[in-house]
């Protein structure tokens, strides 16, 4: 018995020693990437379709152990064609996936993505310039790294390239789309007339209305970065990882929009590492016990 244990713990060795750092750096990064696409997938509505896939997989296998000629032919034509078919049912979270990797040139200065979300920035400043002149409501989160595909599906779908004047056209009272929250992706005006998650806060000041218990409630469930313009007074505000900043000017949201959406976490130092920690404990909070909708509409007005 003792002779097996030592061939055994030898040959354990011996295959640990065959073992070369390339192969464990090629583990890992599999490791990662299949992490990552079921974390991707769990995250979205696809997936139920995915199970059913690898059911009709499992299948296959046991009737090809079984030697079922005609489920065999049938199913083994169609896996033929298993490539086309993912991206096929696939194709909005394939688009959202190849967005999120190239969404990392963001962070190199120059870049034709970091121009164009500046650029994007600049439209959303400039847009709160007159809805805070002539107090019209007004809440636009931008997407960062978390998915808002449970905010985005309780409004209306726009994409559209972000534009100051169009953004003073859709939260016009005027308007039907007025009502909620605009949500920006990939610099485009993705989504408009949103429901946000509403902050359960108990030490919020009576000042702050349904906007900006909406808009803290997003950034304390998601990475958002949320604009808020008071109905009642115009004033500017700014919520990010779960703290709202008040009554800032122009010059102060560009400067915090530049900082939050332009720069890399790992360049924020002590910063960025406890927004990531919270962002992360957040996200976690959101699958345990997700926080349910406020019934009652975000374009209702700041009270006193």
């Amino acid at each position: 018995m003792g002779e097996v244990r030592v061939g055994f713990w030898d040959m354990l060795l011996n295959l640990i020693r065959t073992i070369r750092i390339n192969d464990v750096i090629d583990m890992a990064i599999m490791a990662f990437l299949l992490y990552k696409i079921l974390y991707f997938l769990s995250r979205t509505g696809s997936g139920r379709a995915l199970r059913g896939l690898l059911l009709i997989i499992l299948a296959l296998l046991i009737a090809r152990k079984l030697d079922l000629y005609m489920f065999n032919f049938v199913f083994g034509k169609a896996l033929e064609l298993g490539v086309l078919i993912l991206l096929i049912v696939f194709q909005p979270e394939v688009r959202s996936m190849l967005e999120k990797v190239g969404a990392v040139t963001r962070f190199i200065p120059g870049s034709e993505r970091s121009k164009e979300l500046g650029s994007c920035i600049e439209e959303v400043v400039k847009a709160c310039d007159p809805l805070s002149k002539t107090k019209t409501g007004a809440l636009i989160v931008f997407e960062r790294d978390n998915d808002l595909n449970e905010e985005i599906q309780t409004g209306v779908l726009i994409d559209v390239e972000t534009r100051s004047i169009l953004l003073q056209h859709i939260f016009d009272k005027n308007t039907v789309l007025h009502d909620g929250a605009v949500i920006i992706r990939s610099e485009r005006i993705y989504a408009a007339r949103c429901r946000l998650p509403s902050s359960r806060r108990l030490d919020l000041p009576q000042r702050y209305g349904m906007r900006h218990r909406a808009a803290l409630g997003m950034s304390e469930h998601s990475d958002a970065a949320v604009v808020i313009v008071s109905e009642q007074t115009g004033e500017i505000s700014f919520a990010v990882n779960g703290e709202i900043y008040s009554n800032i000017s122009l010059e102060e949201l560009k400067n915090r929009l530049d900082q939050c959406l332009l720069r890399s976490p790992d360049t924020d130092g002590e910063d960025g590492l406890r927004a990531a920690v919270k962002n992360r404990i957040a996200a976690v909070r959101k699958k345990l016990a997700p926080v349910k909708e406020d019934e009652n509409e975000n374009h209702q007005e700041d009270r006193q």
